[in-house]
């Protein structure tokens, strides 16, 4: 069965192919009547309008890029959901790319996505490298940066506090009573990684407290290297007596390699965590967090890509910084 054409819709519409081509891009002077006709005709023959001749013409896609580290953690699953929504209640789809925190295949994904002439793109940058932003930049290419900064570059930019998120969950443990507190987080390469401990830090050094250097872990945001920078900081004398996860599969390695030293928690070590876990990866006992608003950010962001598109968002670059709240949970209690 042949496909149907605009020519086709015209005729059965009895209207000039023009006027199909109207109703279909919403422009032009065409009566309720005759627009009825013509939606009409295109549902009754199956017609699909030639959307790479519409972009072309209209030098669009509308198309966005979301580009994630790790699409299997529910935090940047929850993220990607924001973002969908919001996109396609402006007619934009989006095409998701996982880039495992690699540089390199964030550079493929990003060579490929301007190549396919995306309308813009939603970024989770590998690392803090601005090199990467001024690069997409000069392909002329909207960007907003999700989740993580990027120093000295002009870039939109929609994040959480992480710093002071650390900040507040090491006040959360320093009034339980722990003062040998531990820090688990991603690599150093990584804002977010970077700026927890330097919350960590603030408040073991207001607290008046002398950090051991073996006391910070840094590894990356997995479970494998949450249960193996674990097992290494229980090496440390003195040992900690309360440990801060980078994120939540950084806690859930955590915990395993804690059981597997025969170690209760919240009894024998405290945990307390960046992100919440949703309901089918639920461990016990349950994580204290600092809940960063995931669904918002994807949303935010989105929202400010459209709007940079549109011409509605301010000149100079926007850095929105969402809140975070604390939850806490069976997970933290007194030191022993």
């Amino acid at each position: 069965m042949p496909v149907p054409t605009i020519r086709d819709v015209a005729k059965r519409a009895g209207v000039a192919p023009i006027t199909v081509s109207r109703v279909i891009n919403r422009s032009g002077n065409v009566s309720p009547d005759t627009s009825a006709r013509v939606e009409k005709a295109i549902e009754e023959l199956g017609y699909v309008p030639n959307s790479l001749a519409r972009s072309l013409r209209l030098k669009r896609s509308q198309t966005l890029a979301l580009v994630v580290t790790d699409i299997s953690n529910p935090f940047w699953t929850t993220v990607v959901r924001g973002v969908e929504d919001t996109a396609q209640d402006a007619g934009f789809s989006v095409i998701l790319c996982n880039t495992d925190e690699s540089e390199s295949k964030q550079e493929q994904y990003l060579d490929v996505l301007v190549q396919k002439q995306v309308d813009g793109i939603l970024l989770v940058p590998a690392t803090s490298d601005g090199r990467i932003v001024d690069w997409i930049h000069k392909q002329r290419t909207p960007v907003v940066i999700l989740d993580r900064a990027i120093e000295d570059v002009p870039v939109d930019m929609v994040r959480c506090d992480s710093q002071d998120g650390a900040y507040q969950l090491v006040q959360h443990l320093l009034a339980l009573g722990h003062r040998q507190i531990g820090v688990l987080t991603g690599s150093r390469r990584v804002s977010t990684a970077s700026e927890r401990v330097a919350g960590y830090i603030q408040a073991m050094e207001e607290a008046e407290i002398q950090v051991h250097e073996g006391w910070i872990r840094y590894g990356t945001f997995s479970q494998d290297s949450g249960y193996e920078m674990a097992q290494r900081i229980l090496e440390v004398d003195p040992r900690p007596t309360a440990l801060l996860a980078g994120n939540n599969f950084i806690a859930v390695g955590a915990m395993r390699a804690l059981r597997g030293a025969g170690l209760d928690v919240p009894g024998d070590m405290s945990v307390v965590s960046f992100d919440d876990l949703t309901s089918h990866l639920l461990i016990e006992p349950f994580l204290t967090v600092a809940d960063q608003p995931a669904y918002e950010m994807g949303q935010q962001a989105a929202a400010l890509l459209l709007a940079r598109l549109s011409g509605k968002a301010p000149e100079e670059h926007q850095e929105i910084l969402l809140p975070i709240q604390i939850t806490a949970r069976s997970s933290s209690g007194p030191p022993l």
